[in-house]
């Protein structure tokens, strides 16, 4: 889908959020994350073609897969917890929002240690 089309989606699930609203608010809710799973599902066929990409790249450039599979772990936590975090500041619930973002910064930071390990040890080797 085009940036247009996903534009219109989310303007169009926006105003029929409101509408419901009024009326029965959760309905609101519901409509609001139907609309955003909608748009995440258009979100990962775009992702399919940065992972080709990326693995494309690897094959030209001889970077330890291990690396490259870390950065789209990265990439897919990122994705997922601010779309579930976004869900839950719509639905009024901040702090769990605010848990999921702080679980995923972790989640990040622990998956990034082994590279953040990896690199001090290449830099040691130089040094030495």
């Amino acid at each position: 889908m085009s940036m247009i089309q996903i534009g219109a989606i989310g303007v169009i699930g926006a105003l029929l959020s409101i509408q419901f609203k009024s009326g029965k608010s959760e309905y609101g809710v519901y409509m609001s994350v139907a609309i955003s799973i909608l748009i995440f599902v258009c979100i990962v066929d775009k992702l399919e073609l940065f992972v080709r990409t990326v693995s494309q790249i690897s094959q030209y450039i001889k970077i330890d897969t291990s690396y490259i599979a870390t950065m789209l772990k990265m990439i897919g936590i990122t994705y997922i917890a601010e779309f579930s975090s976004s869900v839950c500041k719509d639905a009024g619930y901040q702090t769990i929002a605010v848990q999921i973002e702080i679980f995923s910064k972790l989640t990040i930071l622990a998956l990034g240690m082994p590279v953040l390990l990896a690199l001090l040890e290449t830099i040691r080797e130089f040094l030495a």
